[in-house]
């Protein structure tokens, strides 16, 4: 079993526990190209809107941002090409069976190095309605301030 270094987090998708119901996490590889390497290290990436599609049974995170190095004059890169995610097959299997129900789909939630490998975390998640999201926005308000009335009782 292998160890794996302290995580370094680029970029976080903040609004997913917001819209979605989280079932289930992944932990996938993706394949970069160096200059993608290097824009990830100095933290220029974004999850806004970005989602994970199965294609001829691999893996593909669409929409995600990645600003173009500064220096890296010789290649020219899409910012938002689909890149490929790296999934045991049987995870791929899983995830086919779960994506085909009716409101699955997969999220990303973070994207950070573990070691010196980029790593995504995939969730497998339901769409939430208005309503849920107003209960979940009373929830924690309710969390809040029961931890204010503590703070204030311990004083």
């Amino acid at each position: 079993m292998k160890k794996s270094g302290p995580k370094k987090i680029v970029c976080q998708n903040r609004k997913a526990p917001h819209d979605y119901f989280i079932d289930e996490v992944f932990e996938a590889g993706i394949t970069l190209l160096g200059p993608e390497v290097k824009s990830l290290r100095d933290g220029r990436a974004n999850l806004v809107d970005a989602y994970a599609k199965i294609q001829d049974g691999e893996v593909y995170l669409n929409h995600m941002h990645i600003t173009p190095y500064v220096y890296a004059h010789h290649m020219e890169l899409d910012p938002q090409r689909p890149r490929k995610l790296l999934l045991n097959k049987t995870e791929i299997k899983r995830l086919i069976g779960k994506t085909k129900e009716k409101g699955y789909s997969l999220i990303p939630l973070k994207v950070y190095f573990s070691g010196s490998w980029a790593k995504v975390e995939l969730a497998l998640a339901r769409g939430k309605k208005k309503i849920d999201k107003r209960e979940t926005i009373r929830e924690k308000d309710l969390k809040r301030e029961m931890a204010q009335e503590r703070k204030k009782r311990e004083y």
